[in-house]
């Protein structure tokens, strides 16, 4: 049953993705152009993921656990250093350049881009590169 709760999780999130268009790299590329045809969907987008989060971590506190989890997991690391500061540049400068970020470049594997095959390729290969790294075990505690 987790593993079906998963990937209904994951189908609801990929048709959303789709249904809002942020499978389309011009898309991301159109949002981040404020010099030319200006295209703010993307804004939306996050705004409806964060208040999605927000009512996530409101209604935790009224659980003892996840359906499916024996806890929570919830990350407690504040330290802000080389790695992540790293991390998410390279994360911006490859959604800059390339229009996808994992969500949506998954998704469009659907479609049949090459664009997305070679990216959804360079993360994978980027994922194994980080686990390789010393200190790249996840921070989290289970509440």
């Amino acid at each position: 049953m987790k593993i079906l709760s998963a990937l209904a999780a994951g189908l609801i999130f990929g048709f959303g993705l789709t249904l809002s268009g942020m499978v389309n790299p011009a898309r991301v590329l159109g949002f981040l152009d404020f010099a030319g045809e200006w295209d703010p969907t993307l804004a939306f987008v996050l705004a409806g993921a964060v208040l999605a989060s927000a009512v996530g971590y409101g209604l935790m506190g009224r659980f003892a656990h996840p359906v499916f989890e024996g806890s929570f997991a919830v990350p407690t690391s504040r330290d802000i250093d080389l790695r992540l500061v790293g991390g998410s540049a390279l994360f911006g400068i490859g959604w800059g350049l390339a229009g996808f970020c994992p969500g949506p470049a998954v998704a469009s594997l659907s479609l049949g881009l090459g664009k997305s095959v070679l990216f959804v390729a360079a993360m994978l290969v980027g994922m194994v590169l980080f686990r390789l790294l010393p200190s790249a075990a996840p921070r989290a505690r289970h509440a």
